[in-house]
């Protein structure tokens, strides 16, 4: 939340951002419920590229765009991830020292970051599950420890009327409604991730039940914890215009600075880079094991190069591609600062498109899921999934659209560019490639027998 917090505090600000977790929580959560009704299904399937395959084997295109589509998402969310710990690594030294780093510097530093990222997940792949899991006890206690220390304190408490009602508008648009609904970016771009939670719980005995569970559980927590920790930036900020105006590197420091001084400044947006780097690293593991996925499947060339794993079973080559594309996006930065927003839309489009798959499947095709899983909607599985489609429809054009007016070539939303862009290339790989080569996920023999442990597992359970 902190990383996209300027984005919707500049756009809607108090009211906008108040409004728009709740009420993007609630379409996330029926999101949630769409692809927990799935998981429950296929628990052990993997996630919605193989749950995709599964449910339309008939078209392989399906399976083929969602694959590449999520890689690309998980690429950008982690390019994202690691671009934040640059900023907050420059608002540390910006605070602690008052010298303002040069966009070039900034850059630099998150090039550092997605190599560290790398690093870790060519040699450290046996902790980067445990690491997963620390982080979500390192999230809830720093978030306790955040609320805590913002509410004690701030000098000022806001009032309630300014958190509930208060309007900002730094965008130069006049349409109040617009410019509200384009704070939604925050709220999306932080609760995006429920799936990552059926990959974790598909390990555990009675996976059809506890993956669902832990999708819709996932959402359900980040709202309410994130409404929490909302509530405490919002009643606490001293000045809206003061964080609007700020020379700091990512604003949400100058809203610390004003509120809580220097030296505790320093400890939370310590607490909250450190979230931010697991979090960031994770993503990279999740997208080298699609490359990996992606090869074995004859999706793209280079497929012995992909499937090469190092002594430490890192696919190293998918690793170093994220790390790659990650670096070379960051360079947007330098350019101009608002490229930190286009790289966050980009992420939360390209995350929303991998949810759309499986979800136009079950809105077009609702008896392509022909194993109905204990977790089931029941008749009210057509409506959910078709609220589910419609608002990712919604939030993927909202979000290409220009968050300034006048649009300049400095303030344009390029996230148009780089989806649009990532969609033509994987169009053409279709064309060129996968349209001959490609038909779906093809099992290795370890991969077969792994599954038919879990699965045996399941039925003695029964």
């Amino acid at each position: 939340m902190s990383s996209a917090f300027q984005t919707g505090l500049f756009s809607g600000g108090p009211v906008g951002l108040f409004w728009g977790w709740n009420i993007v929580s609630i379409f996330m959560l029926l999101i949630a419920l769409s692809l927990a009704e799935i998981c429950s299904a296929y628990p052990t399937m993997g996630g919605l590229y193989f749950w995709v395959c599964k449910m339309k084997p008939d078209l392989p295109f399906l399976g083929f765009g969602t694959g590449w589509l999520y890689t690309i998402a998980l690429v950008f969310t982690g390019t994202s991830g690691n671009l934040s710990v640059a900023l907050y690594l420059a608002s540390l030294a910006e605070v602690g020292t008052g010298r303002i780093l040069t966009r070039v510097e900034i850059a630099a530093i998150a090039w550092g970051v997605n190599i560290a990222s790398g690093i870790m997940n060519t040699i450290g792949t046996k902790g980067i599950g445990r690491m997963s899991s620390f982080n979500v006890w390192w999230t809830l206690g720093g978030t306790f420890v955040l609320v805590i220390t913002l509410l004690v304190k701030a000098p000022v408490k806001n009032t309630a009327s300014f958190v509930f009602t208060d309007l900002e508008n730094f965008t130069g648009w006049e349409n109040k409604g617009f410019v509200v609904l384009l704070g939604f970016l925050q709220a999306v771009y932080t609760l995006e991730g429920c799936e990552t939670a059926a990959q974790v719980a598909e390990e555990a005995v009675r996976a059809e039940w506890l993956a669902p569970i832990a999708v819709v559980g996932s959402i359900v927590g980040s709202w309410l914890v994130g409404l929490v920790y909302m509530l405490a930036l919002l009643f606490s900020i001293q000045s809206v215009s003061s964080v609007q105006g700020t020379a700091y590197a990512i604003p949400i420091a100058q809203l610390y600075k004003d509120a809580v001084g220097e030296r505790l400044t320093l400890m939370c947006i310590t607490v909250i880079m450190l979230a931010q780097f697991m979090a960031a690293v994770t993503a990279f593991t999740a997208s080298s094991r699609l490359f990996y996925a992606l090869a074995r499947d004859n999706a793209f060339p280079f497929k012995s190069q992909f499937m090469a794993l190092n002594r430490f079973q890192a696919p190293y080559w998918g690793v170093w591609l994220s790390v790659l594309v990650g670096c070379i996006i960051s360079c947007a930065y330098i350019g101009s600062a608002i490229a930190f927003n286009a790289i966050l839309s980009s992420a939360a489009i390209s995350v929303m498109l991998g949810y759309l798959q499986p979800i136009i499947i079950r809105v077009f095709w609702p008896a392509a899921l022909t194993i109905r899983g204990p977790f089931h909607l029941g008749r009210y599985s057509w409506a959910i999934n078709f609220a589910s489609f419609a608002f990712t429809i919604f939030i993927c054009i909202l979000f290409i659209l220009p968050t300034a007016h006048p649009v300049t070539s400095l303030n344009m939303n390029y996230a148009v560019v780089a989806v649009g862009g990532c969609m033509l290339l994987v169009l053409l790989m279709w064309v060129f490639w996968g349209r001959t080569r490609f038909s779906g996920p093809v099992f290795t023999r370890a991969e077969l027998e792994r599954r038919e442990e879990k699965d045996a597992v399941v039925e003695k359970e029964e």
